[in-house]
């Protein structure tokens, strides 16, 4: 019986004790969870209800921060601009508007110009940053990214001063001229002189506005609506007769070639006005009794098959710091030849811009003194090239690359126009 007794004693004094300690325990424990934390004070003091999920759907980089100004809550756009490392607010001046907005609750906004991440080249990010205080402790900073509008903005500034200047040219050259004709009224072979001239800037300014017109046409329409199979020989041979006159009278022959029975996919009208103007460039900035080469050929692309249609000429050449732009608007690397030879400075853009929407790209290859070779890539359209391998190969004719070889002359070869095949004779289009 004492033995039994003992044991029963030893076995309510643990009892006693695990209580206790459980007790203990449970006091701890309530206690750290009332204790706050390094997280707690970052997330739970916290945002108010909603604003989380307004923050998350906003176009703006947000950031808020709290009174020691850590971050509290950041947008994945804040991190990609570079707004925030290291959980701090990586830029001063938006810090200090912090603090600033902190003290006396007062919004505040700037637009800051901000070193782009990743860069070396010195680019400047422009931003909008707009600072608010968020309850009583937090504060909200919201940044947007004003630079593609700046860029834009700046463009559309260039365009109309450009096409003012432009506009103006053939314009005040016409008053001129009318006053010119009046005050020699009694001179035929003067107004004759004159009226000759005034023809020639009335052309000019008809085709800068007809070259607006293509261009605002291209930049605001979905060639794809209207898509279509259009062959390459049909639009070489409409580009080539468009020119004829003026290489005929500078003497340039022109030669077709390349593959034949090619399709592309797209709007003809744009298409023919894009390569129109890459062959009356050829033709405009050729010297006389030179040679034109238009070739086409298949070549395989990530995204598909693609079609190159080279346009080469034996001109002037292009330097190397004007390639860089001729296919910006109203850019001309001579501006006096351009005036000369009735150029308005928006062929090329335009021809860019057709190669963009219908998914290609336009490239040039030139050296100074050896002319220039320009060649426009499109998607090939997929059933028109199932078909036309169905049907039989055709001899390939000679392409960009060697057409002057019985003149003891050759075109220049580019890494483009390397790869037509090059037979003896071309067909030629005088």
């Amino acid at each position: 019986m004492d033995v039994n007794a003992a044991v029963a004693a030893v076995a309510a004094i643990a009892g006693v004790l695990t209580g206790v300690i459980a007790m203990l325990a449970f006091r701890w424990s309530e206690r750290e969870q009332k204790r706050p934390t390094r997280t707690s004070l970052h997330t739970d003091p916290v945002l108010p209800p909603g604003v989380d999920t307004v923050l998350s759907v906003l176009r703006s980089s947000a950031v808020v921060l709290d009174e020691a100004d850590a971050v509290v809550k950041a947008s994945s756009a804040a991190y990609a601009l570079g707004l925030v490392r290291g959980g701090k607010l990586a830029v001063e001046p938006m810090l200090q508007m912090a603090r600033d907005t902190r003290r006396d609750g007062e919004i505040r906004q700037v637009e800051l110009d901000l070193p782009r991440r990743g860069t070396g080249r010195g680019e400047a990010l422009a931003v909008s940053a707009r600072v608010a205080p968020l309850g009583s402790r937090l504060v909200l900073l919201l940044v947007e990214d004003l630079t593609e509008a700046r860029r834009i903005e700046a463009v559309r500034r260039d365009f109309v001063a450009n096409v003012s200047h432009e506009l103006k040219t053939p314009v005040g050259a016409l008053s001129l001229l009318s006053e010119a004709v009046m005050d020699a009224s009694d001179d035929p072979e003067a107004v004759e002189r004159f009226a000759g001239r005034m023809q020639i800037e009335a052309t000019r300014l008809t085709s800068l506005v007809q070259e607006l017109i293509d261009l605002s046409r291209v930049q605001n329409d979905d060639p794809l609506e209207d898509a279509e199979p259009v062959r390459v020989d049909e639009l070489v041979a409409e580009a080539i007769d468009r020119c004829r006159h003026q290489a005929g009278t500078k003497q340039i022959t022109m030669a077709a070639g390349g593959t034949a029975d090619l399709h592309v996919w797209g709007n003809r009208g744009q298409l023919a006005a894009a390569l129109g103007n890459l062959v009356e460039n050829a033709v405009n900035y050729s010297p006389a009794r030179t040679r034109v080469g238009i070739a086409a050929r298949r070549v395989n692309a990530p995204g598909g098959e693609h079609i190159e249609i080279a346009v080469t000429d034996q001109g002037i050449g292009i330097s190397d710091k004007d390639k860089e732009r001729i296919f910006e608007r109203f850019y001309r690397v001579d501006p006096a030849r351009s005036r000369a030879t009735g150029g308005t400075g928006l062929g090329l853009a335009i021809v860019k811009h057709v190669a963009a929407s219908h998914g290609g790209e336009v490239t040039v290859w030139s050296a100074e003194g050896q002319g220039s070779t320009f060649t426009l890539r499109l998607p090939e359209a997929g059933a028109a090239r199932d078909r036309a391998h169905q049907q039989p190969a055709r001899s390939e004719r000679a392409g960009g690359a060697g057409l002057d070889e019985e003149a003891g002359r050759s075109t220049p070869t580019s890494p483009d126009s390397t790869a037509y095949e090059t037979l003896p004779a071309p067909e030629v289009l005088p």
